[in-house]
């Protein structure tokens, strides 16, 4: 009975990140922390440090498999679909529908004014994340000269090839220093293949199946499920790729279509990869709502059940694995390199904003209002929403 209602708790609270997390893997990292760590305890900063590492080195979207890695952690498998399932279903609602709609109404652009103070407080949010994580894993010089070469890197190279090859190299820079972690007792490795073979056989039947049907739908669960499974970096990247394959190249959506989800995508809480919902309803406009729905569930399916078979694989050795001192060594150089990605990201989203002094102020009040006092993300988020309706 009581792991039920601890069961239910957790759900709530992932409900409530899902409903109020803005700005991307990045700003979620700030929420996981605030709300998992320090007011639930689900697990300490050191495990979701070690947790957000991880994922950054696995192809998907960073912030689910996170969440859904912490719902495994408490509850095993069952919490951990609940887990995706409550952290997906109200952004591809609110994209499904979009897609609709601009299919119905035939709407080039949504006007999301509104939303005009939560671009820059997203940003700051964003530098919060970056700063909370920056002081807890850069240490040393070595930590130092990675996290600014990493964000150097990241910023002025936007590839998704970049990221994992960085977190490679961070990784194996400190794996040389693994004499200095301490001796742990450590059993044999277990590894039960069962979800890898499960990622690899559903990539290569979806493909088999799209050659010899040719059917629009599960062209799009193939083409969304393999960008699912080599794309490093999180939703940032993912972007102008989907850009390129889906507007560009097959002609699914205009430009003016694409842009205006993506905007929409900004304007939401929720995983960035839920895009891929509105392009999935938009693709199948000719065939009917129904038919849009369709696109729209099996575009969401392709590209996020990649990233959470690849976390479900690795993630039932994982405390087992981190046991090898050369594994945690390279752990220390992994998240210095991320949170060099981190602070990237942050002058990346910077970028865009339209450069207006209201901006140059509600971005630092953001981060520091952050530091330095206990308002959650939340109320900053609602807060800006409701100024941006009435100023």
């Amino acid at each position: 009975m009581f792991k039920k209602v601890r069961y239910y708790i957790f759900l709530r609270d992932v409900l409530v990140l899902t409903l109020t997390a803005f700005g991307g893997p990045q700003a979620h990292f700030a929420m996981l922390l605030d709300l998992m760590v320090k007011k639930r305890g689900y697990l300490d900063e050191q495990e979701l440090i070690e947790l957000n590492a991880l994922c950054q080195i696995l192809p998907g979207p960073t912030s689910t498999q996170t969440l859904t890695a912490i719902g495994f952690k408490i509850g095993g498998p069952t919490l951990a679909y609940l887990t995706l399932l409550v952290w997906l279903i109200p952004a591809f609602i609110i994209m499904t529908t979009a897609g609709i709609a601009i299919s119905v109404i035939d709407k080039d652009q949504i006007s999301l004014n509104f939303t005009k103070y939560v671009h820059p407080i997203a940003v700051g949010i964003v530098g919060y994340s970056a700063y909370t994580i920056i002081k807890k894993v850069v240490k040393g010089y070595t930590a130092v000269i990675l996290m600014t070469a990493s964000a150097i890197i990241s910023f002025y190279f936007q590839t998704p090839y970049v990221f994992p090859v960085l977190l490679l190299i961070g990784g194996g820079i400190t794996a040389f220093n693994f004499k200095k972690q301490p001796i742990e007792e450590k059993g044999e490795l277990h590894i039960k293949w069962a979800n890898f073979f499960l990622w690899g056989g559903v990539f290569l039947f979806a493909a088999a199946l799209g050659g010899v049907t040719n059917a629009l739908s599960i062209r799009i669960f193939e083409n969304f499920y393999r960008n699912g499974s080599l794309i490093f970096g999180g939703g940032q990247v993912l972007i102008p790729l989907l850009y390129t394959e889906f507007v560009e190249f097959k002609g699914y959506l205009t430009s003016e279509e694409f842009l205006s989800g993506f905007a929409l995508m900004q304007a939401i809480p929720g995983p960035v990869f839920s895009l891929s919902s509105f392009i999935g309803a938009i693709s199948l406009k000719d065939y009917g709502i129904y038919a849009q729905i369709g696109g729209a569930v099996m575009a969401a399916l392709g590209v996020f059940l990649p990233g959470t078979f690849l976390i479900f694989f690795v993630i039932r050795f994982w405390t087992d694995l981190k046991k090898y001192r050369i594994i945690r060594a390279s752990i220390d150089g992994i998240s210095a390199v991320s949170s060099g990605m981190i602070l990237a990201a942050t002058f990346l989203l910077f970028l865009p904003l339209q450069h207006q002094p209201i901006n140059y102020f509600i971005m630092p009040a953001t981060f520091f209002i952050l530091v330095f006092t206990k308002i959650p993300t939340p109320i900053l988020i609602v807060v800006g929403l409701i100024a941006g309706l009435v100023i």
